[in-house]
């Protein structure tokens, strides 16, 4: 019977604990959303510009889709509107690590190596916050980096946010999960007119061995050759 009593008691503390670890790992899984941050895209500049708590630290050169803007599934356009950061992947991976699926594969990809155009170096996940991008995280949008950097600047890309790595290291050592995104069509140069002049930020300068990284990939670089097939995009 004493046996018993003990089994009903254990049974008892099991069932006040399972709520408690529930929510532990609920915490523990919990990261505190990024609202000092902003990105403004614009789609007329190629440009993103960066802002913490309305204030601009940093400005890059960009690419958005060549197909236009849009949020269609099989379009390959980049959507309009707010957006926020779903996922940050890539923390620690080497400049030009290639990945397919988000994933990692192992390989580096040098900056403009001939015929290629994958995914490298850190990629930041959107979710759309509009019905007008609603199907962003679905799609798979995201701000990451490229190997074909001699594009940037211009809508070449395949729906995502195209970056030079250095920048997407920057930017992703800047900004945290929940970080707002909005991308719109029009100029946002005279809006933002002293961002250039702004200093970097602590995670930039943080960053800023990624550039010598960079500088002895340039080395292998070569002649720009016309534009590459889809073999190694997404």
């Amino acid at each position: 019977m004493k046996g018993g009593n003990d089994d009903v008691a254990s049974a008892r503390v099991n069932a006040k604990l399972i709520p408690l670890l529930a929510a532990a790992v609920l915490i523990a899984g919990c990261e505190t959303a990024d609202r000092d941050h902003v990105m403004r895209v614009s789609v007329a500049d190629q440009k993103m510009y960066v802002f913490k708590q309305g204030a601009p630290i940093a400005s890059y050169d960009v690419s958005t889709s060549k197909f236009g803007l849009g949020d269609g599934r099989g379009t390959y356009r980049t959507p309009l509107g707010q957006m926020a950061v779903a996922k940050k992947i890539g923390a620690g991976a080497p400049v030009g690590m290639k990945f397919k699926s988000r994933r990692p594969t192992g390989e580096i990809v040098p900056i403009d190596a001939p015929g290629r155009d994958p995914i490298v170096t850190r990629i930041l996940w959107l979710r759309g916050l509009e019905s007008q991008n609603r199907q962003a995280y679905d799609r798979g949008i995201y701000i990451h980096g490229t190997a074909a950097e001699h594009d940037i600047g211009k809508a070449c890309s395949y729906g995502c946010i195209r970056m030079r790595s250095r920048d997407v290291v920057q930017l992703f050592n800047t900004v945290g999960v929940g970080a707002r995104v909005e991308v719109v069509p029009g100029s946002l140069q005279s809006a933002v007119a002293k961002t250039d002049e702004a200093p970097k930020t602590e995670a930039a300068q943080k960053a800023a061995p990624v550039e010598k990284s960079e500088a002895v990939s340039k080395t292998s670089r070569t002649a720009r050759k016309p534009h590459m097939t889809k073999a190694d995009r997404r």
